[in-house]
């Protein structure tokens, strides 16, 4: 196809991941130079003419917060350089676990990312499981919100005669669901109870676990804590085999040797964060988004609907 009207650039959060979707649409990365001073401060420079055209900026913004920086100035700089419309395409959007103010002096971090993405020039955000929808509302430009279960729910077909779909929180459910409506499963629930960020209680399986393979599903992984409580909590009501599926593998602190020490059969991951460090994984399996993000790139640019790609109705 063409690329004359429209480029592709890469930040450095996941350069493998953007090369995948710019070799789905049999394009080349576009030339940017990105440098730091010695103090650590980002400098970009387009390396070449962008003037006039549709440019879509791939990077995740999780921690460290030089990956959200440096979107930030690369979207300013694209503005600046004249650019027709800037996307900025955000595999993970980091800082969306404070989407509301659920106790007193702290912060709406999603709220406030959202602003400077806006601020800072972006014409359009397309992004992928987001820890809450409705952070979607936050934005005041256009916002594409894709689902990664197409990328998994082919994996588990030949299973869902026996299989019921988990999700490990209420806050879950509407993902999970798209998961079970694709393998024409049942839903199930665990009700938890957090005690302080990254602790989680498991309380209560609600529905029927015994004797059925389970698919867990999240958009998350960090620390593991919850994800391996789920598992030994489904386990102890009788679940057969355990799957997951997991979006955006953060995997801070031991949540790696946690999932591996679980008793999961085999865990999913997407590639939205960079995924070296499973190479050598028993357990972990990477599949890639590229797919969905280059046919959403595709269709964005030629002003055609993408429904199909965040319905979660369909499939």
């Amino acid at each position: 196809m063409s690329n004359v009207d429209f480029k592709i650039f890469s930040g450095s959060a996941n350069l493998r991941l953007a090369e995948k979707i710019a070799k789905n649409l049999k394009t080349d990365l576009g030339e940017v130079d990105l440098q730091r001073f010695s103090d650590g401060e980002i400098w970009v420079k387009y390396k070449e003419n962008i003037r006039g055209l549709d440019v879509f900026i791939v990077q995740s913004t999780h921690p460290p917060a030089d990956n959200l920086m440096e979107l930030l100035i690369m979207i300013d700089a694209a503005k600046r350089a004249s650019a027709s419309r800037i996307t900025a395409v955000i595999p993970y959007f980091g800082y969306a676990r404070q989407d509301r103010k659920d106790q007193p002096r702290v912060s709406i971090t999603a709220k406030l990312v959202a602003n400077l993405i806006t601020v800072a020039g972006a014409d359009r955000v397309i992004t992928m499981d987001l820890h809450a929808a409705q952070i979607q509302g936050f934005f005041d430009i256009p916002f594409d919100h894709l689902y990664a279960s197409p990328i998994f729910t082919g994996l588990f077909r030949d299973k869902n005669e026996n299989l019921v779909v988990v999700s490990p929180d209420i806050g879950g459910i509407k993902l999970a669901r798209s998961y079970a409506r694709r393998l024409h499963a049942n839903l199930v629930v665990i009700d938890k109870r957090r005690p302080k960020p990254n602790q989680a209680e498991v309380m209560n399986v609600i529905g029927n676990v015994e004797n059925k393979n389970v698919l867990l599903v999240d958009d998350i992984i960090d620390t593991g804590g919850t994800f391996v409580s789920a598992i030994e909590a489904l386990k102890k009501q009788g679940a057969k085999k355990i799957f997951g599926a997991v979006t955006h593998p953060l995997f801070s602190g031991k949540a790696l040797e946690r999932v591996e020490n679980s008793a999961i059969e085999s865990l999913y991951i997407g590639d939205t964060i960079g995924v070296d460090k499973f190479e050598n994984s028993k357990k972990i399996v990477v599949r890639t988004a590229s797919e969905i993000f280059s046919e959403a790139i595709l269709r964005t640019h030629r002003n055609e609907s993408i429904s199909s790609l965040f319905d979660v109705d369909k499939g």
